[in-house]
Order: C-alpha cells, then sequence, then structure tokens
C-alpha cells in the first residue's frame, strides 16, 4: 500500500476555470473580468456544500498571480501571496485585527494578495464590525473572497461591500458523468445504476460523491456491483421499493410486513427509508406522463419500470400515497416506536381505498338514483291526472289474481240506478254496516302509537296541543285546544307567587319533561319585580335550560294562574344547611313540601310525625 495516497476529493480537485463543474455562470464571469482587467476588491461565494466555493475562490488566486499549475491548490496558502483563514476558528475580533495587521504588508511576487476566509458567516458581529472599515477601503494589492453556506447570516454592511454569486447544485447527470471519467482514470469498473446510486446520495454535492466513491471503491475493489454498493453505503435500492409498491398495489399485508422486517435485520434505517419512499412517489407520480420524464433522475431501465408501475395506480391514489409517506416522514422522528409507526405507514397504503373503486360506486349510485326517479315519473305519468280521468277509471273492471272484480265503489252507482228512487232503500243503504274500511282507522292507530312514545321519550306536548277531529282524508291531526278560563290572580309580591308555586309545579308535573320539571322543583323564589320573577338555580346548566323553556314555562304559568310572568334565573352556589340545625317535625314540613305523594297522604289520613 502507497503511504502518500490522497482521496479522490483531493486529487481530482480542480486546477482550473475549466475544470469546475456546473458554475459556468461563475467561472465565466470571472474570466471576463480578469480579461478586461476589472477586478473587484471583494467577492462573495455563496452556496451549499460541497459544489465548489473554495475550489473557484483558489483558482481565481492562482489565475491572478499567474501560479505554476505545479503548485496544486492545497499549497497556494504555503505562498506569501496567498491567504486562507477558517472563520470558524478564527472568529474573534483579535484575529480581525491581525488581518488588518497583514493586509498592510504588500505581494512578495505577484501583483495581489488574496485573503480568503471560509465560513465567513462564522464571525462574530464585532469581527464583523473590526473588518468593515478595512473591506471599505482595502490596500490596492489586497482581493478579499469569502465564502459562505449561509449568507443570510453575514452583515448586511459587508453583503452591501462585495459582489455576490451564488452556486448551484449540481445535477445528478453531471455528477455520474464526472464520476465515470473518474472511474475511468483508477481503472474501476461501475455500471450505471451504481453511479446514479452514489450520484443521489450525494444530493448535489460533487465532493460528497468522490467521498462516496471512495468508500465503495474500499468495500468492494475494482469491480463494484448495484447490490454491493447498497450494501456498502446502506442505501435503499429500487428493488425494495418496487417491491414495497407491488405489496400496495396487490394490498398484501403480509408481504408488506415481510419486508419491513427484513429492512430492519439488514440494518437499514426507517428515516432514511422513508425519504427514499418518498422520492420514489414522487417519482412514480411523475412518470405516470410520459412527458414529464425528464424530471426522473434515473437510468434509462429504471424510468421503464417507473412508467410500467405508475399504471398500477390512479394520479389521485398516487398523490395520496406521496402525502401519507411525506407526513410520516416529518413525524417518524419523534415517536418512541419507529418500528410500529412504520408498519402502520405500510397498512394504511395497503388498506387505502382506491379512487377507482370509489368512482365505481358512485356511477352505481348515480344509476340508481336515475332508475328511482324515472319510476317515480313513469308512476305519475300513468296516475289520474282529473276527476273525469278518476272516475273513468273506478267505472272499469279491475283484474285481480286473474279474476275480474268491480271496484267497490261502483256499487252505490249501480243500486242508484236501480232501486234508490225510493227513499227507504235509500236510508237502509246509509244504515247498511257493509262499508268497506279505509286506512283510516290504521292511520289513527299508527299515531296514537307514535304519540304515546313521543309522550314516553320526551314528555308530555306543550300545552294548547290535543287529539283533533279527522281531516277530510281520514286522517287525525292535532289542534290548538283554547285554554280554560282561570281566575286572574293578583301578584303583589313575592308572597303570592309562593302562594301558588307548588299548584304551578303540580301542573308542571304533567305538562313538561322530567328533567325540566326536576331543575324548576330545585330553584328558589328570590323575588318578583313587576312581571318578572327572579328564581336562582344552584348550577349553570339548570339557569340554562330555565331560559331556553322561558316561553313554555310562561305559558303554563299563565294557562294556571292567568297572569302572565316571566322568569329570570341566576346561580346562588350557596352551603347547605346543615341537617342537625332542623328539628325532625321541621325536617317532616321540608318532606311534605317537596313530596306531593307525601304531602296527599298527610291530608288524607291525617298523619302526625312521631317523635
Amino acid at each position: 500500500m502507497a503511504d502518500n495516497y490522497r482521496v479522490l476529493t483531493r486529487t481530482y480537485r480542480p486546477q482550473s476555470f475549466d475544470d469546475i463543474v456546473s458554475q459556468e455562470h461563475v467561472s465565466s464571469t470571472l474570466k471576463n473580468a480578469i480579461k478586461q482587467n476589472r477586478i473587484s476588491h471583494a467577492y462573495m461565494f455563496c452556496g451549499p456544500r460541497g459544489v465548489g466555493k473554495t475550489t473557484m475562490a483558489r483558482v481565481l488566486a492562482r489565475t491572478l498571480n499567474e501560479i505554476d499549475s505545479s503548485v496544486d491548490g492545497e499549497s497556494l496558502s504555503q505562498t506569501l501571496n496567498v491567504v486562507e483563514i477558517d472563520a470558524a476558528s478564527n472568529n474573534k475580533v483579535e484575529d480581525v485585527h491581525h488581518l488588518r495587521e497583514v493586509v498592510r504588508v504588500p505581494p512578495q511576487s505577484g501583483k495581489y494578495k488574496v485573503f480568503i476566509i471560509d465560513e465567513v458567516h462564522m464571525l462574530s458581529k464585532s469581527a464583523f464590525n473590526a473588518l468593515l472599515k478595512t473591506l471599505e477601503e482595502p490596500p490596492p494589492h489586497a482581493i478579499f473572497i469569502f465564502a459562505t453556506t449561509e449568507p443570510h447570516k453575514v452583515l448586511p454592511t459587508i453583503l452591501s461591500r462585495v459582489q455576490r454569486f451564488d452556486f448551484k447544485r449540481i445535477s445528478v447527470d453531471e455528477i455520474v458523468r464526472q464520476l465515470s471519467k473518474v472511474c475511468e482514470r483508477e481503472g474501476i469498473s461501475i455500471d450505471d445504476e451504481s453511479l446514479h446510486v452514489i450520484a443521489k446520495k450525494a444530493d448535489g454535492a460533487l465532493r460528497d460523491a468522490l467521498g462516496l466513491m471512495d468508500q465503495a471503491i474500499a468495500f468492494c475493489g475494482n469491480t463494484i456491483t448495484y447490490s454491493q454498493i447498497t450494501q456498502a453505503l446502506n442505501i435503499v435500492g429500487n428493488d425494495e421499493l418496487f417491491e414495497f409498491t407491488d405489496a400496495i398495489s396487490d394490498q398484501n399485508a403480509e408481504q408488506g410486513l415481510l419486508l419491513i422486517d427484513r429492512l430492519l435485520k439488514d440494518g437499514v434505517d426507517i428515516v432514511e427509508f422513508l425519504v427514499s419512499l418518498t422520492s420514489h412517489f414522487r417519482n412514480l407520480y411523475v412518470a405516470h406522463q410520459d412527458k414529464q420524464m425528464h424530471l426522473v433522475e434515473a437510468t434509462p431501465e429504471t424510468k421503464q419500470r417507473y412508467q410500467k408501475t405508475a399504471q398500477l395506480f390512479s394520479e389521485d391514489d398516487l398523490l395520496r400515497m406521496l402525502h401519507i409517506a411525506s407526513d410520516a416522514q416529518t413525524k417518524i422522528r419523534d415517536v418512541q416506536q419507529p418500528r410500529v409507526h412504520f408498519e402502520i405507514l405500510m397498512l394504511k397504503l395497503v388498506h387505502m381505498s382506491r379512487v377507482k373503486n370509489i368512482q365505481t360506486l358512485l356511477n352505481e349510485a348515480a344509476q340508481l338514483k336515475k332508475k328511482s326517479s324515472n319510476r317515480v315519473e313513469s308512476q305519475k305519468s300513468s296516475s289520474p291526472q282529473n276527476p273525469e280521468e278518476k272516475s273513468a277509471r273506478n267505472g272499469q273492471s279491475v283484474q285481480k289474481n286473474g279474476v275480474e272484480e268491480t271496484s267497490q265503489t261502483n256499487q252505490p252507482e249501480e243500486r242508484s240506478g236501480l232501486a234508490l228512487d225510493t227513499p227507504e232503500e235509500n236510508n237502509e243503504l246509509k244504515k247498511s254496516p257493509e262499508i268497506p274500511q279505509t286506512k283510516a282507522a290504521e292511520t289513527e292507530v299508527t299515531e296514537e302509537e307514535d304519540e304515546g312514545i313521543n309522550e314516553l321519550l320526551m314528555g308530555k306536548p306543550s300545552l294548547g296541543y290535543a287529539k283533533g277531529i279527522s281531516t277530510a282524508n281520514g286522517v287525525k291531526k292535532k289542534e290548538r285546544v283554547e285554554p280554560k278560563q282561570v281566575e286572574k290572580r293578583t301578584l303583589k309580591g313575592i308572597e303570592d307567587i309562593e302562594n301558588c308555586w307548588q299548584e304551578y309545579l303540580d301542573h308542571l308535573s304533567r305538562e313538561v319533561p322530567l328533567l325540566l320539571y326536576e331543575q324548576v322543583n330545585r330553584v328558589q323564589l328570590k323575588n318578583l319585580k313587576g312581571s318578572e320573577v327572579t328564581v336562582s338555580a344552584s348550577d349553570e346548566f339548570a339557569r340554562n335550560l330555565i331560559e331556553e323553556n322561558q316561553k313554555t314555562l310562561s305559558s303554563l304559568f299563565k294557562e294556571k294562574n292567568g297572569v302572565h310572568v316571566r322568569f329570570r334565573c341566576v346561580v346562588e352556589r350557596t352551603k347547605k344547611k346543615e341537617s342537625a340545625q332542623l328539628n325532625p317535625y321541621e325536617r317532616f314540613r321540608e318532606l311534605q313540601k317537596k313530596d306531593s305523594q307525601l304531602r296527599s297522604i298527610v291530608e288524607i289520613f291525617g298523619a302526625e310525625f312521631e317523635y
């Protein structure tokens, strides 16, 4: 083994503007600025990790000072003309003060002295302020290049004094092409599927991709296969994702549970699998439309596989699956049993109702509704529309069970044509008991039964309604009963209300539901002001119930006493009197006031309390 082995990220670091991948908008601008001699005194390179910010700064410093290519990028800091500072470890005001002293020293060789400050957002606010004046008016030989992944943390006063360049993520296809060149130079045999796995795992960072390639070479050797690289990098492969999708399409929960068990035994992280599953459902949704296949970053064989699997689901189903997987991905980090929630996710997807089945049910329901409406219209068209047609139908014979019979409504007309001229037979016909029974009686019985059930469940109806007479159709309806004339009382104080209160409660017990009666029975009479009676209840429930039934209670009071009053209920939570404070006779009288049956026994039999 060679002692001076260098990893791929260091070996294949770009040395010129043309070697930098996918950042042509930055390299072209800098090359034109150098050509036109319009070099700015400060630049800021922003972007995600591993996209070439520091490399671009080194290439710019090399080009400005015309440093030979034999000196690689890492050796540039050893020259006196290029100074690299890590702001993560040199972020104090003293470090900036030292930098200001170094800036004054002109370059030993070359034209410029370049200061590269990496991760500049790590500088403290005091350090930024100390650097501000030097950055605004630097010496003519000084050029500052800042690199950061979080430009929003840099002070606006700094941003306003630099030229900012935003680096973009490197696409999967460009990373695959770069990795292919590296493997060709290193003599590594690798298939396209493995290259795509590494490129997608790198997440747009070429430096991360080269690091993963180094790891794969160390595990697999010079020949890298797809199965080996998924095992080496602990990556969820496409085969597992498509197997998971097959279990969902077949609605096979057993297959899904076995797959989850195998994945967890192989050491697959649940969060990583959910991330890959969300991306997998996204690709299936995109693959549902052939024109959008360029949005799927995969090999041509995998794209065809996506197109074939996408046809097993509708777009609505794929959208729901994508939403469920994405929601589980955000919540799985906070649960105590990730495996159980992972299995619940799988069961949701397996047993999820398909839009196709729901649409079929809706269509069948619409057809059934249409048939029902057509049947009703046909019945209406076949029914008589006027009295002439009705009488004509009554005059026709009706065939029933294969035997032709004459309608009973025709019998009086036939007899009127024969012997109804004599008044005796006419009277006999009117008195004849052989009159066909109509459905009115059945309807009346049914309504009485319903009325009894309603009274049992909801209490007796409000005052003023009772059974009425039958209508022209033979169906009895309830009609308003005029209240009986009662003697009008004179209410001057709360004592008058107390005198008639017990009779009013007895009347309520027969007319209102039991729940309302019990709440009114528990209230205490407080005051009478005009026609407003103030009562107190022990809780909010009683007050709300009395307020809601205000109209009924007032009407029943007027029916019993001939005076209209309005009840106002207040809540008073008072301490109950202890039983020891009342003697037995007082307690017996209190019981008589509350229990009407006990009071009746005392009045009838003259019962007395024996003490």
